[in-house]
């Protein structure tokens, strides 16, 4: 270790003293005294801060988010408030980081490697009673996106006539809302001579096969991709009356699905609850922006690379936002209705042993990050837009 000799320590101390006068910034970075922090984008004061917004902004806070599946407009209002300056102006530095198939959020966050994660609830739910310490902080999606997709001309009206039937399900924790359908309707799952269930890849070839009878999908993706496959009889793309489609919000068993977590010993951590309401101060922002600048929007989460194409992208957001709007208490603030209903049905097939206690879920952090956006935080109003289906997604 090398020790600074008495000419240098006092050349430090001058050079510190000039830059506590200058605001505390670095070099050119120091934000002017004269230029409020907040708000001609809508953004208050942090409800816990009591330094003036010059002062914190000086330098940004790095934090980093991991969503659970790649690039795509799933996750559009993360990206939104990057590239929109959302979380630069909350004095937030935020990496996003893409999730894979091998990537499990609950992990990423529980060992530390990110303060924030995207999840469906009844799996953050088992990583928390498994002794990950993770906290639902946000309840980005008010209503599930899961649906059982059948062939109009099979007939099918109600969940009862899945009896007998191939369906078809990811698995991999995503069974739940069919299992839970099936069993509401006097169908056991686990029986196979009560029903067929077939292991599904993540996309919809089996129902276009006729492999299977019943196939899960989001309205937001795999729902998407049957609407831009071509009718070989028709050379025309398929369309929605060629399908009969169960949408589990309607079936009764829907599950809460994106939220935003974090652990809990960060959060109690000191001065960590500020960063996580101007976190989602910003996460909201960037979804507002997302459901009233549409084609913005869209064009964002291309200019990040997903995999699909602009076609599909702009189905998606569409299908996204009808998930997120309205939100009657606020963008991110909890049904308690619908987390009753995913907390039931995650204790009734396993997915955890018994009800979590109260600290698995705070809504007051999104309450507080709510009270700095100005503008409309419900969508009360919100309707989807036609958007054209392209072939193949393009």
């Amino acid at each position: 270790m090398k020790y600074l000799n008495w000419k240098s320590l006092i050349l430090l101390t001058v050079l510190a003293l000039a830059l506590a006068a200058c605001g505390g910034g670095e070099g050119e970075t120091a934000v002017p005294t004269a230029e409020p922090a907040a708000d001609s984008e809508g953004q208050a004061e942090e409800p816990a801060a009591e330094a003036p917004a010059e002062e914190e902004c000086a330098e940004l806070t790095p934090v980093t988010i991991q969503l659970q599946w790649v690039t795509q407009s799933q996750f559009a209002g993360y990206y939104a408030a990057k590239e929109q300056g959302f979380y630069e102006d909350q004095c937030l530095d935020v990496t996003i980081k893409e999730g894979a198939v091998e990537i499990v959020p609950q992990q990423v966050v529980a060992a530390g490697q990110a303060e924030f994660g995207v999840a469906w609830v009844p799996k953050m739910l088992a990583s928390r009673e498994q002794g990950a310490n993770l906290v639902n902080i946000a309840q980005i999606f008010q209503r599930s996106g899961t649906l059982q997709v059948a062939w109009a001309d099979a007939g099918y009206e109600t969940v009862e006539d899945w009896a007998g039937q191939r369906v078809g399900t990811w698995g991999f924790g995503n069974e739940w809302e069919v299992f839970a359908a099936l069993r509401q309707a006097g169908i056991e799952p686990n029986d196979p001579n009560q029903v067929t269930i077939v292991q599904q890849p993540f996309d919809m070839s089996l129902l276009l096969n006729r492999e299977i009878d019943l196939a899960q999908a989001e309205i937001y993706n795999e729902y998407a991709q049957l609407l831009e496959a071509t009718n070989p009889e028709t050379g025309e793309l398929y369309q929605p009356e060629d399908f009969k489609v169960f949408d589990y919000n309607d079936v009764g068993t829907a599950m809460l699905q994106d939220h935003v977590f974090v652990r809990g010993d960060w959060l109690a951590e000191e001065g960590n609850e500020d960063i996580a309401v101007r976190f989602l101060r910003g996460t909201f922002q960037g979804w507002i922006f997302c459901r009233d600048n549409f084609d913005a929007c869209v064009n964002i989460v291309l200019d990040n690379g997903p995999t699909l194409g602009e076609g599909h992208m702009r189905w998606q957001l569409n299908e996204i936002n009808a998930l997120i709007w309205p939100s009657p208490q606020g963008i991110g603030v909890m049904d308690d209705a619908l987390y009753q209903q995913t907390v039931d049905i995650s204790v009734d097939f396993g997915v955890i042993t018994e009800a979590p206690d109260d600290a698995a879920v705070r809504t007051d952090l999104a309450q507080a990050a709510l009270e700095g956006i100005e503008g409309d935080t419900t969508g009360a109003n919100y309707q989807r837009l036609e958007v054209e289906v392209t072939p193949g997604g393009e």
